[in-house]
């Protein structure tokens, strides 16, 4: 069926106002009509994630309950009385495609729990292990700008499903037709029959209570730092500044413009908190107040920015630099207490700053790598866990903001995250220092490191082919030098079988003087991204070398 086909059907069937109103407005033009219907939003690891509207290609009632039988599908034939979590953040539409899931399954005759208001991503995590499930959503589109919602899947770990979970439920959705083969029913019905129920408020403390296991600032260390903390409109406000509050930070100022929960996000349009602008308002609250910390964390609260106060003004602190404080700091403060566990394991991501091999090095401690994604990291608690060794793991991170200091959930947490950093701040600033004082001497300790996202978009169809092509050139013909670094060696990722790990869309190369590249397409975004990481003998050196090796792929995406 040709995706003009495809547009007819779908303008005779759909009765919805806001999509039938849409499909309407498009009649006649090709361009749009192709957009949306050219192909079906892909069902990845991640689940779904696309623009809101009508169409195949975009997330609406039906792209969602479509997906939702095929899990459902998916969950019946591997659970003898299937049961799941949703949970869902600020964005458009999130509370209804949350019922819409919750309707169909329970038409499915799966037992659902759903939270009665917006809750972080890794609350969703955590009540999946809690509640004994069989899988969950979170219906969130993370830091995507407001025009996109998304549907991630968990399976019973509490991780994101595993890519062989994914290619299953896919096949389900595949076979699945939106219009006849879902089945629905009625939210309130399903709440009257005891089918759906809202989860309590005891999985939320319970929650909070796990977090605060993670804790380890000593107890009579001062904890007055002026915080200034922003949800950016999202779901960190149901458990951030409560979390916070209950260890002693209660200096704490939230911005007006963003403490509510809005998915048009009205003061902030991209609202990823790796970004500067993310944090303009978040910042501009900082310089009236005084403050001493600024935490910002994304919509559905799994990812934290930080910002702090220096002589010269606001200094951000990116991922990759926070990752290694807190790694740092963790294992500096868990071998003072004598709670460091014999044969400490952290884990990172393989786009993540080698940076953190030092300082894991230097603590005695077993760093892994993983794929790009937190539920490897995730993955890897989970394996711990089944030799009953999950208190080796101490600490896991992403350059891309996400952190994780506890074995209670299994994906990244913004929450356990702004406690943990509010707490390393709270130290620091005892002993007389800043955290930008202590990254200057981590740098002196282990080499000046510069790392750098180049995001390149690409729309469309005609963009999708472009990337493609992009990623298959450069494997087969993988580039001699880099702006005049000499490449030594290079890892394909899609061969599993050298790199130990599962196969992935992912070129890694290695040049001459310790620096790195990594290139992949977004799992989420139709985005190429580029992961530099330079080293130097100073900081000027190593931002120098970042800068050439940027510029190099930004004429390569170009081309």
């Amino acid at each position: 069926m040709s995706y003009m086909d495809v547009y007819c059907r779908w303008s005779e069937v759909v009765t919805d106002e806001e999509l039938s109103t849409e499909l309407a407005s498009i009649a006649g033009d090709e361009s749009a009509i192709e957009d949306r219907f050219y192909r079906e939003l892909e069902f990845g690891t991640g689940g779904l994630r696309g623009v809101l509207g009508a169409g195949t290609n975009r997330m609406n009632i039906h792209t969602v309950s479509k997906a939702t039988q095929g899990y459902s599908n998916y969950l019946k034939a591997h659970f003898d009385a299937p049961s799941v979590a949703i949970g869902y953040d600020s964005r458009i539409h999130s509370d209804l495609f949350s019922r819409t899931a919750a309707e169909v399954f329970a038409a499915n005759g799966i037992r659902v729990h759903i939270y009665p208001k917006l809750m972080p991503t890794p609350a969703l995590s955590f009540a999946v292990r809690r509640l004994g499930c069989s899988g969950g959503i979170v219906v969130t589109a993370s830091h995507n700008p407001s025009k996109y919602n998304g549907y991630k899947v968990y399976g019973a770990d509490g991780c994101q499903i595993t890519t062989e979970a994914a290619k299953a439920i896919q096949g389900e959705i595949d076979g699945t037709d939106p219009f006849t083969d879902v089945k629905r029913l009625d939210f309130e019905k399903a709440l009257a029959e005891g089918t759906v129920s809202y989860i309590g408020e005891d999985v939320a403390t319970d929650y909070l209570r796990a977090v605060g296991t993670a804790s380890v600032l000593p107890a009579e260390t001062p904890r007055d730092a002026a915080i200034v903390y922003t949800p950016l409109n999202g779901a960190g406000i149901s458990c951030v500044p409560r979390c916070l509050a209950e260890h002693g930070f209660t200096n704490i100022t939230i911005p007006t413009e963003q403490g509510t929960p809005d998915g048009n996000f009205p003061t902030c349009p991209y609202p990823n908190p790796e970004i500067r602008e993310a944090l303009e308002v978040g910042l501009a609250w900082a310089e009236r107040t005084g403050a001493d910390l600024l935490l910002a964390t994304d919509p559905d609260c799994d990812r934290v920015g930080t910002a702090v106060k220096t002589p010269q003004g606001y200094r951000l602190i990116t991922g990759n630099e926070m990752g290694v404080l807190l790694l740092d700091f963790i294992c500096k403060m868990r071998l003072a207490a004598g709670t460091m566990p014999a044969g400490p394991v952290a884990v990172k991501t393989i786009v993540t700053t080698p940076m953190a091999r030092r300082v894991a090095d230097h603590y005695g401690v077993e760093l892994r790598d993983v794929l790009t994604g937190f539920k490897y990291i995730g993955e890897q608690i989970g394996l711990l866990e089944k030799k009953g060794e999950d208190s080796r793991y101490i600490f896991g991170f992403e350059e891309s903001y996400g952190y994780l200091s506890g074995s209670f959930v299994r994906d990244k947490d913004a929450v356990n995250a702004s406690l943990i950093i509010c707490e390393m701040f709270a130290w620091y600033k005892s002993q007389g220092l800043s955290l930008a004082d202590v990254l200057e001497e981590l740098y002196a300790a282990y080499g000046c490191f510069e790392s750098r996202l180049e995001s390149f978009v690409f729309e469309g169809s005609a963009g999708f082919d472009k990337m493609q092509s992009l990623m298959t050139d450069l494997r087969t013909a993988p580039p001699a030098e880099v702006a005049g670094h000499r490449l030594e060696r290079s890892v394909d990722y899609l061969d599993g079988a050298a790199t130990g790990l599962p196969a992935a869309n992912v070129l890694r190369f290695f040049l001459s003087g310790g620096n790195e590249i990594a290139v992949r397409p977004s799992g989420t975004e139709p985005k190429l991204k580029v992961y530099v990481t330079a080293v130097g003998k100073d900081r000027a050196e190593a931002r120098a070398t970042a800068e050439a090796l940027s510029g190099y792929f930004a004429r390569w995406a170009r081309s």
